[in-house]
């Protein structure tokens, strides 16, 4: 039997999980490699032999994406396998020419091959957009069954930007635990609220033995979802957020309209500050699309000690890097709350150093913006972020990431968070959808 080549697209996540689950131990396919193009610095690396199975015994090299074309060619790759997430779907029909351009077939795994099955109950939290509000919407549900008496676990979708067979498991339950694993800001901002709330999260590479670790102490896990990504276990309840500020997304993102289309439970979130028109073209879509699903509507609301404090200071504003930068948004929670409580937003721009310059390059709609992605890959981009804030002439920085950036770099300025919590608004809510699960209480 002569093996099939394939090519993986992907940006270290959702590429190495269709990988062990799908292609690791196929006698089909033969993975010539991964391409990457979004994440900085894991290019040139390779997939670790000790993790890819007996058929790579060297490993699978991770390319630029630019080599595409020549890697298809070069190595007769029959079929390409998309496995990026949050891409409009211009994007992937573009990416799509590409492949068939070089005479390869280019193609999407569903469901049914990439999810695993947990034997305990599964939530599943994700989005059609990144910044949607995945995050408190999970937190929100782990907040109800914590109450009901529960032992909620939390899995979180891949970050895996370092030695992945030191990140094959993780497991978070406290801050030395995130400086052990060396954790990057995007890493802690997801991380942090849930060692906050006191609730292990599990996260790494391999999520068949991330799951069997989570099952051992979980009466209930929660999947925390990324970007706009499909849950990698299949779903007892599938919950997923729209952003009314974002109307529309919800049809021209992929995989965000598979999740748009699959929901059991659909969650309008930012309510609150949403314009009206906003939210009516979601319940349109929805209606037209997904009307089996369950409609929550919610408000984003904002946790602020002491927002008096910030009125007619100037103010920088660092926010969530995934929402502003392949988020598409160009202001968070950090502009609203400025706004409502009169401060004077400062533009970033004239600040930026070192590879955030780049930054704004690649995704120009921040320049329309006053938010300062906060960037933090690599070592390197947290010192270029620190010294961005400390080099900005301001009263005070306003820190709109889920993460506690004081914790992470060393700001001279003064420093307010800005944190937001889900509040749903009428009924049905989340605890009406959640009661329909049957969940079993381990033995303490």
């Amino acid at each position: 039997m002569v093996k099939k080549n394939v090519i993986i697209m992907g940006a270290a996540g959702r590429d190495f999980h269709n990988f062990l689950v799908y292609f690791k131990d196929n006698p089909y396919y033969k993975v010539i490699g991964f391409t990457a193009e979004q994440i900085p610095g894991i290019v040139d690396r390779k997939f670790p032999a000790k993790l890819a199975g007996k058929y790579y015994k060297k490993g699978v090299p991770i390319y630029p994406e630019s080599q595409l074309t020549n890697l298809i060619k070069k190595n007769k790759v029959s079929k390409v396998y998309l496995s990026y997430s949050d891409l409009p779907h211009l994007d992937v029909m573009n990416k799509a020419s590409t492949v068939l351009a070089a005479g390869a077939n280019f193609c999407l795994l569903g469901t049914d091959e990439t999810q695993i099955k947990s034997k305990v109950p599964l939530i599943s939290v994700t989005a059609v957009r990144t910044g949607a509000g995945k995050s408190q919407t999970s937190r929100r549900v782990a907040e109800i069954l914590r109450k009901q008496g529960y032992k909620v676990v939390a899995i979180r979708h891949p970050m895996p930007y370092g030695d992945l067979v030191k990140q094959e498991v993780q497991r978070f339950t406290t801050y030395e635990d995130m400086i052990k694993h060396k954790c990057t800001i995007e890493e802690r901002e997801e991380y942090d609220p849930w060692v906050k709330l006191g609730i292990p999260i599990y996260a790494g590479v391999n999520y068949g033995k991330i799951l069997k670790e989570a099952e051992k102490e979980a009466d209930v896990i929660i999947w925390d979802g990324g970007n706009n990504d499909m849950c990698f276990y299949k779903p007892d309840l599938n919950i997923v957020v729209l952003d009314p500020h974002r109307a529309g997304h919800e049809m021209l993102y992929y995989p965000g309209e598979v999740n748009f289309k699959a929901a059991d439970v659909v969650v309008i979130n930012k309510m609150d500050s949403a314009p009206k028109e906003g939210v009516k073209q979601l319940l349109i879509n929805l209606k037209k699309f997904n009307p089996k699903a369950k409609l929550i509507k919610a408000n984003s609301q904002l946790v602020i000690e002491n927002p008096k404090l910030m009125k007619g200071k100037k103010v920088l504003i660092v926010g969530d890097g995934p929402t502003l930068t392949h988020g598409g948004m160009s202001f968070g929670a950090g502009t609203i709350a400025a706004k409502k409580y009169g401060a004077k937003i400062i533009k970033p721009h004239k600040f930026i150093v070192g590879t955030l310059k780049d930054t704004y390059k690649k995704y120009p709609h921040l320049l329309q913006g006053n938010e300062l992605p906060a960037m933090g890959y690599t070592p390197k981009q947290n010192k270029e972020l620190e010294q961005t804030i400390n080099k900005s002439n301001v009263d005070l920085v306003l820190d709109g990431t889920p993460v506690s950036l004081k914790r992470q770099i060393k700001i001279k300025k003064p420093l307010m968070e800005v944190n937001y919590v889900l509040r749903e608004i009428g009924r049905p809510n989340l605890m009406d959808v959640i009661k329909k699960i049957k969940i079993k209480k381990r033995k303490r």
